[in-house]
């Protein structure tokens, strides 16, 4: 279950609040045979994060719990970059827990979200001391407008608010979940670059209605060693046909790609995803002032669409 982007928190008692934790979106299960740890495309997780399985075989047998793994830098804050390229120096990594799908045995995913958290509270109290390093997501009991003042001066990514009656809808984006971002930045799928050494610049879109469109030219964010791990990761995937639907365009800008500067580029199967920083929108749909965070091996490109 995906959550919505937008604006403006909804108010009303209908809701839960908590935080936007910036991390990798992980299932978390335990059978008799022992823990596994899932990413929301399926790929397993466990021998990545090993001490997060052992800690979850403490968890009841068959249960499954939805959640985000982040890391904690020296200072407190929760670090993707940290996560994605140096575990090794982070303070901690920890797995957050903010629903249970599976409980016991019993399937929740037609059970409302209210009964859920008790439940997921309810495992937590028998974990106890034992539970680290997996944490319970706290619901958050303010008014939005504090909610938002107070992520921005811890630095979270931004708050999360679900509708106290939905039900679990598995791989669903149905806006019973809402996602409202401090900071304005998504995930976007690469669909090519321009070449340098080994690129200048990523060319990167969002799917609408299964197409691929073209909305930025990204060349800040890189140093050395992410510039040669993104290579890395588009090396094999060239394509002889440009993958954007609305390329090329013909109103020349700094944000653009028109069919001149489109021969300079080289195309590739839409199946890298990257964290994308930015300043705003443009009227015509490009970003401006945008800035690479990091890869998402965690996401689906398929499922990346534009979010504000």
């Amino acid at each position: 279950m995906y959550a919505l982007a937008v604006q403006n928190i909804p108010e009303g008692k209908e809701w839960l609040y908590e935080v936007k934790f910036d991390g990798y979106r992980c299932l978390a299960g335990r059978d008799r045979n022992g823990a596994i740890l899932w990413s929301r495309r399926g790929n397993i997780f466990t021998s990545q994060f090993p001490h997060i399985a052992r800690a979850c075989e403490g968890l009841p047998v068959d249960t499954l719990l939805d959640g985000e793994i982040v890391a904690i830098d020296k200072n407190g804050r929760i670090s993707f970059n940290l996560l994605q390229h140096h575990r090794s120096h982070a303070h901690a990594l920890l797995f957050y827990a903010f629903d249970v799908i599976v409980c016991r045995g019993r399937s929740l995913v037609s059970t409302p979200l209210e009964k859920r958290r008790t439940l997921l509270n309810e495992i937590f109290e028998d974990l106890g001391k034992n539970a680290s390093p997996i944490c319970l997501s706290e619901m958050l009991d303010a008014a939005p407008a504090d909610l938002i003042r107070v992520a921005k001066e811890v630095g979270f990514e931004g708050i999360v608010a679900k509708r106290k009656t939905s039900l679990y809808e598995p791989g669903k984006r149905s806006g019973a979940w809402l996602k409202y971002r401090i900071n304005k930045g998504q995930e976007f799928v690469i669909g090519g670059y321009i070449p340098d050494n080994p690129f200048d610049s990523i060319i990167v879109g969002y799917y609408q209605d299964r197409k691929l469109f073209y909305t930025a030219k990204v060349r800040n964010g890189f140093v050395p060693r992410t510039r040669r791990e993104v290579a890395a990761k588009l090396k094999g995937l060239e394509i002889d046909a440009c993958p954007f639907a609305n390329l090329p365009e013909r109103k020349r800008t700094q944000w653009a790609l028109t069919r001149e500067e489109m021969q300079n580029c080289v195309w590739v199967k839409p199946g890298v995803v990257v964290q994308i920083e930015f300043g705003e929108w443009t009227p015509d749909g490009h970003l401006r002032h945008s800035k690479f965070v990091g890869l998402r091996e965690d996401k689906d490109p398929r499922q990346v669409g534009r979010e504000a």
